[in-house]
């Protein structure tokens, strides 16, 4: 659904309302037109959305995608407002988006598992009901190659902080870094994804 700029006038949830809303402004800060996301979107481009400058998440989480199709580089999206490309990148990389879809949040409880090498080998690194801004901090200095979700929903970042690239990962199994979408096999930051249903917050803020 795409509308000149009116929304803003409530960015507020209304009752009733789908358990997913995203709303995009094809100009930074809330300007221009806007389009309403309830449900998955491969490609907003024939959806009628020309660019993404900003995005305002009402009720989520979400993953947009650089490419059509899911694919390319990966945005987690959690309930706030995003008012220009860098508030929801740091990689510096593209600042296109393409696609997005819901992310299921279905349990309160978070159990993963890093491994060093593919196929659930070498070194391991557990992490259970926690965030870690750094594996290095923790003692795991090895590359990243495969995952095991064992609960939960998590997002990976290529840098401590949570930093650099991002790779989503739900419950299941990640033989090798090309199936959690990562070149090269490095991960050193990861952190739950949780939303109201599980979480009064239900959202992330870094600090800086």
């Amino acid at each position: 659904m795409a509308t000149d700029h009116q929304i803003p006038a409530s960015k507020q949830q209304q009752p009733g309302t789908s358990a997913f809303k995203l709303i995009i402004y094809e100009q930074e800060n809330f300007q221009g037109r806007c389009h309403e996301l309830t449900g998955p979107c491969n490609n907003l481009l024939e959806a009628g959305v020309e660019k993404v400058g900003s995005i305002l998440v009402l009720c989520g989480p979400w993953v947009g995608y650089e490419q059509a199709n899911c694919k390319g580089e990966q945005y987690v999206f959690e309930k706030g407002e995003y008012p220009r490309w860098d508030s929801w990148t740091n990689s510096r990389r593209s600042d296109t988006l393409v696609a997005f879809r819901p992310i299921k949040v279905d349990s309160q409880e978070h159990k993963i598992v890093l491994f060093e090498n593919p196929s659930f080998a070498g070194k391991k690194i557990e992490i259970i009901d926690d965030d870690v801004p750094s594996f290095h901090a923790h003692g795991y200095q090895e590359k990243v190659s495969s995952v095991r979700v064992q609960s939960g929903t998590w997002v990976g970042y290529q840098y401590p902080g949570y930093r650099g690239f991002q790779y989503l990962f739900e419950k299941g199994e990640y033989k090798d870094n090309a199936e959690f979408g990562a070149q090269i096999p490095q991960i050193q930051s990861v952190r739950r994804i949780r939303d109201m249903q599980w979480h009064q917050r239900g959202a992330f803020h870094p600090v800086n």
